[in-house]
């Protein structure tokens, strides 16, 4: 008999994959990322304000301890849930101990995909904005209305509307309807398996999806606080 066979475990280590958001920093100007990260935060649903943040620098080689410091202290006056640097040639795992920070190598280096809001002449303000061709990782697809899609939306992916969001196929990726605070918008799609849903801030990651409404067509909808989640005929 061992020591270890009777000792009660204290600990489990799990593989999971965690959801988190890649801040992509072109300015390390201070007034700067308060203005523009407050006014992001201010137009983002509540998931953006929890998740977790890693921070790539742009411009690594000409950025100085002091640039950094400073835009670290502004982003957590901002709230921002900071957990690691993206690691470099430039900045090392020491530089992310230095800010308090964990660090992180994103895969691809420099040419990791960067989220693109949509640009505005696509989305006009209260019009429905279709998109045709696949959504990929990286890519991000704002609408001031509705949004259809009628591709898949690939893992990595995230779809935004102030209205209703409608995807006749695959969903892999985020898709958050009423995202500046519209409780009577709803999510359609074709085949679930996302990584978040959301509705006026209310979320749910892929781990909380009902296992009886993975890979079926769906309509989620808010009900006070609760999401539904209802299954679509026809399918």
């Amino acid at each position: 008999m061992t020591v270890a066979s009777e000792e009660k475990a204290v600990l489990e280590f799990k593989g999971r994959m965690l959801m988190m958001t890649v801040l992509h920093l072109k300015d390390l100007d201070p007034n700067t990322l308060h203005r523009e990260v407050g006014r992001r935060l201010d137009e983002a649903a509540q998931w953006l304000r929890d998740a977790p943040v890693v921070i790539d620098v742009a411009d690594p080689e000409n950025s100085n301890q002091i640039e950094l410091l400073a835009a670290v202290d502004t982003l957590r006056g901002l709230g921002v849930n900071l957990v690691a640097l993206a690691r470099n040639a430039h900045l090392d795992a020491d530089t992310a101990a230095m800010l308090g920070l964990g660090s992180i190598s994103l895969a691809g280096g420099r040419d990791v995909p960067r989220p693109e809001p949509a640009p505005a002449s696509q989305a006009p303000a209260a019009e429905t904005l279709v998109v045709e061709q696949p959504v990929r990782s990286g890519q991000q697809i704002y609408s001031h209305g509705d949004l259809i899609v009628l591709a898949p939306v690939s893992t990595g992916a995230e779809l935004l509307a102030e209205g209703h969001i409608h995807v006749y196929n695959t969903l892999r990726g985020r898709a958050l309807a009423g995202v500046r605070g519209n409780t009577a918008a709803r999510i359609f799609c074709q085949d679930l398996d996302a990584e978040l849903v959301s509705i006026a801030g209310h979320y749910r990651v892929a781990e909380d999806l009902p296992d009886n409404q993975r890979r079926k067509a769906v309509q989620i909808t808010l009900d006070g606080d609760a999401m539904r989640f209802v299954e679509l005929s026809g399918k």
